[in-house]
Parts: structure tokens; C-alpha cells; sequence
């Protein structure tokens, strides 16, 4: 499995240029939502032992309830939703928490046994603990004593 990204310069990129649009001043007395058409990616760790990978998402103020997690052959995809709420009193000075709809999508590269899947969500953190399917697990070979 490989743990690269070609994509995170561009991914930075595209953020930070979000980011500037974002901040730009809007016309008098209107009032953008910050989630109004913004995609964002959660913090990912993963990580692999001889039984299975565990994918760790950083997701605080999501709602359980907006997640998604699908398993297909090879490849986790989660999806899910952090909402934006307006302050009871006043407006938005500065926003850099991303709100809006997010989508990941890992290839795994192992054969997996989805039946034995484990979720958890505790304090803004998604834990999935991904099983290996018996057929790519170290065996221990036993050599045999031959005499000759």
C-alpha cells in the first residue's frame, strides 16, 4: 500500500486559493455560508499490521449520522458531512474550519474480509479497523526433519 499522494501540492493549492476566495469582501449586506460549494478533506492516518489496516479520520463536528462507509473489493470510501451553523448573535469575522461535504476514497491494495469490518466514532475521530482476508496473512511453514 502506499502511503504517496501526488496530488497534495495541488491539493494545498486548490485550498488555499478556496481559502482567498472565501475571505474576499462580499457586497454590502449580503452574507456567504461558508459551505456554499466547498469540498474538504479530513486528516488521515493509516496504518497496517500482519492482520489488518486501520484508517483513522480526524472528524470533529461531524455527525455520526452524516457517515458513509463503503468497502468494495480493494477500495474504502468515505463520505459525510460537517454543517455549518450560523452564530445566534452577530456574524462571521473569520472562518478556517471547513464545512461542506467531504469524499475519500482509498485504494487499498490488500484483499480485505469485509464481513469483519469494525467502526468506531469517538471525540471527532472515525476508526476503521479493516481485516486482511486469510489468503494474504503470513503462514508459518513448518520444515520437516528428513534424514539423508
Amino acid at each position: 500500500m502506499s502511503m504517496f499522494d501526488p496530488f497534495a501540492d495541488l491539493t494545498r493549492l486548490r485550498q488555499h486559493i478556496g481559502r482567498l476566495i472565501d475571505e474576499a469582501p462580499q457586497a454590502q449586506g449580503q452574507q456567504q455560508r461558508p459551505d456554499a460549494g466547498r469540498v474538504w478533506r479530513p486528516a488521515v492516518d493509516v496504518f497496517e499490521d500482519e492482520d489488518s489496516l486501520t484508517v483513522k479520520l480526524d472528524l470533529p463536528g461531524v455527525e455520526r449520522d452524516t457517515l458513509d462507509v463503503q468497502l468494495n473489493s480493494e477500495e474504502l470510501t468515505v463520505t459525510g458531512q460537517r454543517k455549518w451553523q450560523a452564530p445566534e448573535k452577530g456574524g462571521g469575522v473569520h472562518s478556517e474550519r471547513p464545512y461542506g461535504q467531504f469524499h475519500r476514497v482509498f485504494r487499498l491494495g490488500v484483499p480485505l474480509a469485509p464481513d469483519r469490518v469494525q467502526a468506531s466514532y469517538k471525540e471527532g475521530v472515525l476508526t476503521l479497523v479493516l481485516p486482511k482476508a486469510e489468503t494474504v496473512k503470513p503462514r508459518k511453514i513448518a520444515v520437516n526433519h528428513s534424514e539423508g
